[in-house]
């Protein structure tokens, strides 16, 4: 479904703030896998994703997204194949529209818009219904603009819009990284709710390894633009935190000093 074929990205080339954010990574995603990726600051976790995503060109290597070659696409052509949540409530909504408008924009993305543009009495249902199964009332709120909403519920309509039209390759960049632990908690129980409802493959990049062991059928660390750990199946739901600490300095030869405290 999505195949990641030996793709690097320097940063700065040539400059003393040079950077390999990725070097010669290879991933393969099959039909309905959710992944969770972990790692510290700047292993090239959100690198991946943006390369993914068509934010960042690779340097080298390419990419597939059911068998088709999306390397050279720019971002705006890989958006209708892609549902993306990032790690700030304020990014992925327009704040001054309505919460109807952006469910409305959302559910058209990759449509031609003629001249005239409203919403038919069918998407409205389709909308109440939808914001319903988030059980945060904003159902009763269709006209609210969004930027009067709190982060969560912003987060939660965000995921709701990224999903509306079920993505082949869903994006969860930390997401839930900018909200209080009990909000954070609840918007990751709605992600994993409309990822196996609509059976999206995702990618989901968090610090929290507890999380990253919880959710999903496979778990990717990385370190230093590579993959160094890519567990799944029975192996991941055996895992505890002691032992993917023990399998990542046994793999990097790191004894996580530094970046203990960021994964745990």
């Amino acid at each position: 479904m999505l195949e990641v074929k030996n793709i690097s990205k320097t940063f700065n080339v040539g400059t003393v703030n040079e950077k390999l954010a990725l070097d010669g990574v290879d991933l393969k995603l099959n039909e309905n896998d959710f992944v969770t990726v972990i790692g510290g600051n700047g292993a090239g976790k959100s690198t991946l994703l943006n390369c993914i995503a068509g934010v960042y060109p690779v340097d080298s290597g390419s990419i597939y997204i059911d068998s088709t070659d999306v390397t050279k696409l720019p971002e705006h052509k890989r958006a209708r194949l892609l549902g993306r949540v990032f790690q700030d409530p304020m990014m992925g909504t327009a704040a001054n529209m309505g919460i109807e408008e952006n469910l409305a924009l959302a559910y058209r993305r990759g449509e031609k818009r003629g001249l005239r543009w409203y919403i038919t009495s069918q998407e409205r249902e389709l909308f109440r219904r939808e914001l319903k199964t988030l059980g945060l009332g904003l159902e009763d709120r269709m006209t609210t603009k969004v930027g009067l909403l709190s982060g969560g519920q912003r987060q939660a309509l965000t995921l709701l819009m990224a999903t509306l039209k079920k993505p082949r390759l869903l994006l969860l960049d930390e997401h839930t990284a900018a909200l209080d632990p009990k909000t954070a908690q609840k918007v990751l129980e709605l992600s994993n709710q409309l990822i196996e409802e609509h059976q999206i493959t995702t990618m989901m990049i968090t610090h929290n390894m507890r999380d990253a062991i919880r959710y999903g059928n496979r778990l990717i660390m990385m370190y230093e633009g590579k993959i160094l750990l890519d567990i799944s199946g029975e192996e991941k739901k055996k895992l505890t935190i002691d032992y993917l600490l023990g399998q990542f300095e046994k793999a990097s030869g790191s004894d996580l000093a530094s970046d203990r405290m960021l994964l745990s």
